[in-house]
C-alpha cells in the first residue's frame, strides 16, 4: 500500500527543508511535525555542489548524489508516509537513479511502502569531453509525470530550482506546457522557497530591525508556499517557528541571483517586473500578478571541469610601515616566482589594522597571495619553499596565518545552451516505466524588457546628509557563474523615488571601485521597488576558482550598503 493519493484540491501547499547541501538537518522532520503540508521539496545542488559531487564520482562510481539526503530520510520516511506527504528533491545530483535506487532498499529496510521515481536526462557530460560534470537544467514536467503516475518520492539530478515547485503543481493542477501565467507565479513562488531560511528572515538586511522589535532569528523556520491553481500563492512558515515573512524578506530573495525583468527557465520565462507582493497578515505575503511567457529556445547547460592548481599564503604584517612591509615580501617572493613563472600571481593587501591598537591582532594587516598553475609543482613546493625560507629573513614581525600546503585542484564553470530537443528528458517510474517529456514546443527568443518608466526625482532643494545607503535601503547579492547580481530595494515609496534617480550604474561603480573596470547592467524593478545589477566577471571562472575574498559574492550587497553618500534628511 502506498501513501495516499493527493486529489486536486483548491490550495497546494510546498514547503522547503533544503537550500544548499549542509543545510539544518533536522529541517525535514520540522517541515513534516510543523503543520500542514502537501509536498516537501530539497533543493541540494548549486554550481560548486555538482562539481564537488563530480571528483566524489571519480573516485567512487556509485557516489554523485546528495548523501544527507539518505540520512534524513532514515529518519523521516515513515513520517512523511504516514502523513500523506510527497517529497521532491534534486539530491540525485550527478547520479538520480544510483540516489532512487539508495531509497527503495531504505524503504524496504524500514517497512515503509513507498513508490520511488527519478527524473534523468539532464546529465550530457559525454558532449563534452575534459568536463568533470555537464548538466542540462531541467524543468519540472519530468517531476510532474512522476507524481501524476503515483510517486511518493521524486528526486532528480540537475532541474532549475524553481522546477521543484512548478513540477508539483503541474501536477496538481493540471496545468500544461502551455499555462504559462499560471507556471511563472509557480516559478516565483519556486525562487523564494528554494534557499530555505533566506526567505524567512535569514541574511535579512534589516535583521536587527526585527531583533529589537522582539523577534527571533536564531533559527528561523522554513518557508512555505500555499499555491492556488490560478498560480498566485501566499509564502508563509509554520506557526510557532523563528523568523518572520513580510514583503522585505520575499523582495530580498526574489532580488537574489536574477537578473533582469525576464527571468528565463526550461518552462516558462516569468516576467518579475509584473510580480505584486501584498501583506496579508502575520508571516504571510500574497504574491500575485506574474505574467509569464514561452520560455526561450534552448536549455542552459552548466559545465564543470577541473582548472588547474592554486595555493595561498597569508602574510600578517603588525603595526608601523605597513606598505613598505608589503612591498618587501612582495619583492622578495618575486625573485622565487621569476624560476618557476606561475600562470597566474595575486596580491591583496587588507587593511585591518588601526593605528595605536589596544591589540596585536587589530595593528594587524593581511597580505595574501594566491598563485594558480596547470602545474601542481609551480604552486607547491616553489610557493611553500619561497615562503617559508623568509621566516628570519623578511619584514619585522614576520609570520604567516599558516603555511602554505602541497596545492588544490580548483574548479571552473561555465554555461553553454543547446536546443530543448538535444536533450532526453525521461520519468523513470517505481516500476520501471520511461516516460519521455516532450521538449517545449512553443519558444520565445529572449530579449530584454523594455525600460519601465520611473517616478518623479525628489525635489532637488532638500536638504542632505552623508550616510550609508543601508540606512534607506536593503540590499541582496549573489553568484552566476562568473557574474554577481546585487539587488536593492526600498521599502517605501518616498525612498524609491531617490533610490531610482540616485543608484545609477555610475555611482555603483563610484561607491563599489572593484566593478569600475568591468561591465554593470541596471534593471529597474518597480514594482518591487528595487534594482537589480548585475556585475560581470567580477567572480573570475566561478566560485570554485575563488578568484576573489568572496567567491559568491554574498556579502557585495552589504559593501554595498555600508558606502557613504549624500541622503535626503527627510528618509533618515
Amino acid at each position: 500500500m502506498t501513501s495516499p493519493t493527493h486529489p486536486a484540491g483548491p490550495v497546494l501547499r510546498i514547503g522547503n527543508a533544503s537550500g544548499f547541501y549542509g543545510d539544518r538537518f533536522d529541517a525535514m522532520r520540522e517541515m513534516l511535525t510543523g503543520g500542514e503540508l502537501d509536498v516537501l521539496t530539497g533543493d541540494y545542488l548549486a554550481e560548486l555542489t555538482m562539481l564537488i559531487l563530480g571528483r566524489d564520482r571519480l573516485k567512487d562510481p556509485g557516489a554523485g548524489y546528495a548523501r544527507t539526503f539518505l540520512r534524513q530520510l532514515e529518519e523521516c520516511l515513515g513520517l512523511a508516509h504516514e502523513r500523506g506527504v510527497r517529497v521532491v528533491a534534486n539530491a540525485g545530483g550527478l547520479n538520480p537513479a544510483g540516489l532512487a535506487d539508495a531509497v527503495r532498499k531504505l524503504a524496504d529496510r524500514l517497512g515503509v511502502p513507498v513508490r520511488v521515481a527519478h527524473v534523468e536526462g539532464d546529465d550530457l557530460k559525454d558532449r563534452y569531453p575534459g568536463s568533470l560534470a555537464a548538466h542540462a537544467y531541467l524543468g519540472g514536467f519530468g517531476i510532474a509525470a512522476c507524481l501524476r503516475e503515483g510517486a511518493d518520492i521524486v528526486v532528480t539530478g540537475r532541474v532549475t530550482d524553481a522546477a521543484l515547485v512548478t513540477g508539483p503543481a503541474a501536477a496538481h493542477f493540471g496545468w500544461g506546457p502551455g499555462d504559462h501565467g499560471r507556471l511563472a507565479g509557480a516559478v516565483v513562488a519556486g525562487h523564494v522557497l528554494e534557499c530555505g531560511a533566506q526567505a524567512t528572515g535569514g541574511n535579512y538586511a534589516f535583521f536587527d530591525e526585527f531583533r529589537k522589535r522582539g523577534g527571533d532569528l536564531r533559527r528561523p523556520g522554513f518557508p512555505l508556499a500555499e499555491l492556488h491553481e490560478d498560480g498566485t500563492c501566499v509564502i508563509t512558515k509554520h506557526p510557532g517557528t523563528g523568523g518572520l515573512v513580510d514583503v522585505g524578506t520575499v523582495t530580498a530573495q526574489l532580488l537574489y541571483e536574477t537578473g533582469g525583468a525576464r527571468y528565463a527557465g526550461p518552462d516558462v520565462t516569468a516576467r518579475l517586473d509584473t510580480v505584486r507582493l501584498t501583506q496579508d497578515g502575520p508571516d504571510r505575503v500574497r504574491i500575485d500578478g506574474v505574467r509569464g511567457e514561452a520560455p526561450p529556445p534552448a536549455l542552459k547547460v552548466g559545465l564543470n571541469r577541473l582548472g588547474g592548481f592554486r595555493n595561498e599564503v597569508v602574510f600578517v604584517l603588525t603595526g608601523l610601515d605597513i606598505e613598505a612591509k608589503a612591498a618587501l615580501v612582495r619583492r622578495q617572493m618575486d625573485e622565487a616566482f621569476a624560476k618557476s613563472h606561475p600562470g597566474d600571481v595575486r596580491w591583496d593587501l587588507v587593511r585591518t589594522d588601526r593605528p595605536d591598537a589596544s591589540t596585536e591582532e587589530t595593528a594587524s594587516a593581511l597580505l595574501r597571495l594566491v598563485v594558480r598553475d596547470q602545474d601542481q609543482e609551480k604552486v607547491g613546493r616553489v610557493l611553500s619553499g619561497a615562503a617559508v625560507e623568509l621566516a628570519l629573513a623578511s619584514y619585522p614581525g614576520f609570520h604567516v596565518l599558516s603555511p602554505p600546503g602541497k596545492g588544490t585542484p580548483y574548479g571552473v564553470f561555465e554555461d553553454v545552451y543547446v536546443p530543448h530537443g538535444a536533450v532526453d528528458h525521461v520519468a523513470v517510474l517505481h516500476d520501471g516505466r520511461r516516460i519521455p517529456v516532450p521538449p517545449a514546443h512553443d519558444t520565445l527568443v529572449l530579449e530584454e524588457a523594455p525600460q519601465p518608466p520611473l517616478p518623479e526625482p525628489p525635489l532637488a532643494a532638500e536638504p542632505t546628509r552623508r550616510a550609508p545607503l543601508g540606512l534607506v535601503a536593503g540590499a541582496r547579492s549573489g553568484d552566476k557563474g562568473g557574474n554577481a547580481n546585487v539587488g536593492v530595494w526600498a521599502r517605501t515609496d518616498e525612498a524609491w523615488r531617490w533610490l531610482a534617480h540616485e543608484l545609477t550604474v555610475e555611482r555603483f561603480q563610484e561607491l563599489l571601485p572593484e566593478s569600475r573596470q568591468l561591465k554593470v547592467t541596471r534593471h529597474p524593478l518597480p514594482g518591487l521597488r528595487a534594482l537589480n545589477f548585475v556585475v560581470e566577471g567580477i567572480l573570475g571562472e566561478g566560485v570554485a576558482a575563488q578568484h576573489r575574498f568572496d567567491p559568491q559574492a554574498k556579502a557585495l550587497g552589504e559593501w554595498l550598503r555600508s558606502r557613504h553618500l549624500d541622503i535626503p534628511e527627510s528618509l533618515l
